[in-house]
């Protein structure tokens, strides 16, 4: 099972949504930082279910227990593990077990992949519970790139119809602290009504929205990454397309390269009080897969949750015949506001993995 992630910082993750609990293991995390404990519970509130009418009803306190690598607060160097004990399952809502599979969801692709011995309660291994854990992971990674003068942050670009303004905005000023007290964190702020909107409006149909969401990163220094394999985009990418439900990541102006030509798409390279910057910012941060200094920015495409009410298509794999499902239970009718600290945590667990890349060839 492909569970673990990164060679310089060796990240696995184990548990499933119905189990005892989650959790993850961390190696290669640096000695000597003190944990901001007050940080690490606001970013999991960020991420945690049951925080308003917008989210699904199901409450978890998702406080992480660390069994392992910290002492006093303090970073140790050993494998950092921590757990997160699940404590409103509610198994019942998905009967006995896998029979009519859920369109959109890893039901008959994990049945098939376990051979019908996969946890189905509550999507198991394949559930958006798991992406706790990574916050945990994430945010130690973040207070660590921070204290090196990086600041991650991301934003709903678009949900549903409605759509905000872009971090390719240069002259657009952003305030990373503001965004991260926002329900749905957005740019312009009068468009948090029309998206809540949204949100509501599906959810009245029994249906669900999805959106972009946008992140950037500042204060990178250039030289991270390599050509191809491990490239920032790769390495990013390979991270983004981990959470459940982002099916598309671009980097800079991404799909909009399709109209330019090069002599739109290029960013003039030239010398200012910073050093080496580019007058604009297409590729988003990256040439060659390795940072130039400027922000990176990239996008994720985030489907709709596919758990819905609305009666749907499906087969009874008991049955060997076409069937009918609706889906009940609690649920996201959009998952993009928990998602935002997801993005900016595998983010933050990327770029590490980056940095220790990095520090150890240059050695």
């Amino acid at each position: 099972m492909s569970s673990f992630f990164g060679n310089h910082l060796r990240l696995s993750l184990f548990g499933q949504s119905h189990g005892e609990a989650i959790g993850m293991t961390m190696d290669g995390f640096p000695a000597g930082m003190t944990i901001d404990l007050r940080r690490l519970e606001e970013e999991m509130a960020r991420r945690a279910p049951g925080q308003s009418r917008l989210t699904t009803s199901r409450k978890e306190p998702d406080q992480p227990e660390f069994l392992s690598g910290v002492l006093n607060g303090v970073t140790t160097g050993q494998p950092l593990c921590a757990i997160i004990r699940n404590t409103n399952t509610r198994s019942q809502d998905y009967g006995s077990g896998v029979d009519l599979v859920r369109p959109g969801h890893a039901d008959y692709t994990g049945h098939i992949r376990y051979g019908g011995f996969e946890d189905w309660r509550g999507g198991g291994h394949f559930s958006g519970r798991l992406t706790a854990p990574l916050v945990v992971a994430g945010t130690l990674c973040r207070q660590w790139l921070e204290a090196q003068g990086v600041e991650i942050l991301c934003h709903i670009q678009r949900l549903g119809r409605v759509e905000d303004a872009s971090l390719m905005d240069a002259d657009l000023p952003v305030d990373g602290a503001e965004l991260r007290s926002q329900a749905l964190p957005v740019l312009r702020s009068e468009l948090a009504a029309a998206m809540e909107a949204e949100i509501l409006a599906a959810r009245s149909a029994s249906d669900s929205v999805g959106g972009v969401l946008e992140c950037m990163v500042t204060g990178l220094p250039a030289g991270l990454g390599a050509p191809f394999f491990d490239s920032v985009e790769s390495v990013l990418s390979h991270l983004m397309f981990a959470i459940p439900a982002v099916k598309g990541v671009a980097f800079g102006e991404g799909f909009g390269f399709a109209a330019l030509r090069g002599s739109e798409a290029n960013d003039a390279f030239r010398m200012s009080d910073r050093g080496t910057v580019t007058a604009t910012n297409h590729a988003g941060g990256i040439n060659g897969g390795i940072s130039n200094g400027m922000p990176v920015i990239f996008r994720c495409v985030v489907r709709a949750t596919p758990s819905i009410a609305l009666a749907q298509q499906t087969i009874s794999l008991r049955e060997g015949k076409n069937a009918e499902l609706s889906v009940h239970g609690r649920h996201d009718p959009c998952i993009l506001p928990r998602a935002v600290p997801v993005v900016e945590a595998m983010t933050a667990i990327g770029l590490m993995e980056l940095w220790k890349e990095r520090a150890a060839w240059v050695r």
